[in-house]
């Protein structure tokens, strides 16, 4: 496979653990739907409304996705006019299984509960509650579904630079009467948003499976990937969102998909 690499300009970054269960932060949502929102729209809904509103935060998510992470210093009001990549292994599927067993048993289906089960019914929430209609794009590509949101983030942004371009992702493991699921995500939600006024910048590379993924370079502090010797050495990790959450926070990681190997470096902007 080709060996494919990519510097995405960060403006802000936030994170939210998949223990989040409470509405505080999403007082923008009308009380009435903020009440009928499944856990994932609102694990999505704050990361983004944090990393567009630039709340502080002082707790720092770790490599298990415990806590909650921002990377900037907060600005008195929200960025306007901004493109959502949301991104979701899942989606919606503990809300979609529910609505399969109230039909089950022979009970009616919740019209709203209904509505809210499509996999973007986050960016619908989103936009009509900061009244933006700026386009959205929803994808979902397995366990390598955060690396592809961010690359068609990326894609997006050098299309047409002149508006940003937030990416969230947002998963929470499948209901138990799926069985085991190979390489299962693990639950929170991320959403990174890029810009020209970037306060870090992302090194990502997607290359071929290596053998000894803890010594292949990632990138030279100059955003180079051209395999020198001054390139940053990486940490394997089990999760891509654990590697980028790794490398936001201006370290180098490593995970090994289906595609080959992810790898990503925070490079000084």
């Amino acid at each position: 496979m080709t060996d494919l690499h990519w510097i995405v300009p960060v403006a802000r970054w936030a994170a939210v653990p998949a223990a989040t269960k409470a509405a505080t932060g999403l007082e923008f949502v009308d009380p009435m739907l903020r009440r009928r929102l499944s856990n994932l729209s609102r694990m999505a809904l704050l990361a983004a409304a944090t990393c567009l509103k630039d709340s502080p935060i002082s707790k720092h998510s770790n490599a298990a996705g415990e806590g909650v992470a921002s990377a900037t210093v907060a600005t008195e009001r929200a960025t306007k006019g901004v493109r959502v990549v949301f991104a979701s292994r899942h989606g919606e599927l503990r809300r979609s299984t529910d609505i399969l067993r109230t039909i089950s048993v022979g009970e009616t289906v919740s019209p709203t509960a209904f509505s809210l089960s499509v996999m973007n019914a986050m960016t619908g929430v989103f936009s009509i509650a900061r009244q933006d209609r700026s386009a959205s794009t929803a994808l979902s590509a397995g366990p390598e579904t955060l690396g592809y949101a961010l690359l068609e983030g990326y894609a997006q942004y050098v299309s047409d630079p002149s508006a940003p371009v937030l990416v969230v992702y947002a998963d929470e493991t499948a209901d138990p009467i799926f069985g085991e699921i190979q390489d299962e995500i693990e639950g929170g939600a991320v959403a990174v948003l890029i810009s020209g006024d970037a306060t870090t910048r992302l090194g990502c590379r997607l290359r071929p499976a290596a053998a000894d993924p803890v010594a292949t370079p990632i990138a030279a502090r100059d955003g180079s990937f051209d395999d020198a010797g001054d390139d940053t050495a990486a940490t394997v990790c089990a999760t891509q969102s654990a590697a980028v959450l790794q490398a936001l926070s201006g370290a180098a990681a490593v995970w090994q998909g289906a595609s080959g190997q992810w790898c990503w470096s925070g490079i000084d902007a």
